[in-house]
């Protein structure tokens, strides 16, 4: 065999040592991890079959205490992208090395400020400084904006797959033009115009639909109301004539029947959507499927038209 030969049989014999390698690899979904529900409802209906998405959280844990086990930790980092809330949401973000691609997705939306009262408690939950409502997922015009952004870092990530990620946007963005109409609307014409919860996770919620929150407690589900805000609480259900007090997911409803039995009014549970429990996650849930049962108790709650 002359020496053009053997160099044609080295390189065909390297090309088929590799080729099942490539082909695997090719063929292989990217990877894209999201640390809140509503991070992995925007990136699960845009990615669609053009990526895997899991979501950091195991389903019924609450985002503002739970802690990576190795495990995941090694998870994330083999992820192509990691999608995480910030705002001071996830204690286990200070101090992580991320690998590939990470987004903060509270630098991609309007954030609020904590309201004084709430601002102790937050602290003491998250050992920081932040002064920032973490919830901004409740706003639907700020869930626009987190679906832009992803889109755009589907895209530019995975090219290959981005008219599959822009067609999905636009119909995942107009759901969410339609969620937020029909917030306006059943929200519009009400004869209360406060409900009363455990935990304040809603406050983007109230802000933009008109409406006021009443929390035994601050943004910290964990945290004990105080005797002084409790009787505040029972005062206003009774003067306003309040029918139903809700309690959140992933926190404790103790207080919050105790108040309920004393007032003698209904509670009832409203979904904050940082999680969803693992019945939820069973029944397919989506974070409109949610946040229209929300809307339906709210509406109920406020005695609207």
């Amino acid at each position: 065999m002359n020496l053009k030969n053997k160099i044609f049989m080295a390189a065909a014999s390297i090309f088929i040592l590799f080729m099942p390698l490539n082909a695997k690899e090719s063929t292989q979904k990217p990877s894209i991890a999201a640390s809140t529900f509503s991070l992995y409802d925007i990136s699960k209906h845009l990615a669609g079959d053009g990526a895997e998405v899991f979501m950091i959280l195991p389903f019924g844990v609450d985002a503002h205490s739970y802690e990576l086990t190795p495990k995941e930790m090694i998870k994330i980092n083999k992820s192509d992208l990691v999608l995480y809330n910030g705002a001071g949401l996830e204690p286990w973000i200070k101090g992580f090395s991320f690998k590939n691609r990470a987004v903060d997705m509270s630098k991609h939306v309007d954030l609020r400020e904590l309201e004084s009262d709430h601002e102790h408690s937050h602290k003491n939950a998250h050992n920081s400084h932040h002064n920032i409502d973490p919830h901004y997922w409740q706003d639907p015009l700020n869930m626009i904006k987190a679906a832009e952004h992803i889109a755009k870092e589907l895209a530019e990530l995975f090219p290959q797959n981005r008219d599959l990620y822009m067609k999905n946007r636009d119909s995942y963005i107009g759901m969410l033009k339609k969620l937020d109409a029909d917030y306006k609307k059943n929200l519009s014409s009400c004869k209360l115009d406060t409900i009363i919860v455990n935990h304040d996770a809603f406050s983007y919620l109230a802000h933009r639909y008109g409406f006021h929150v009443e929390a035994l407690s601050g943004l910290s589900p964990e945290a004990e109301p105080s005797a002084k805000n409790m009787m505040k609480i029972i005062e206003h259900v009774k003067e306003h004539k309040v029918g139903t007090l809700f309690f959140e997911s992933f926190a404790s409803d103790r207080a919050i029947k105790s108040i309920a039995k004393e007032a003698k009014v209904k509670v009832d549970m409203l979904q904050p959507l940082g999680n969803i429990t693992a019945d939820e996650a069973k029944a397919n849930l989506s974070y409109e499927d949610i946040m229209r049962k929300n809307l339906q108790k709210i509406s109920q709650t406020l005695e609207c038209k």
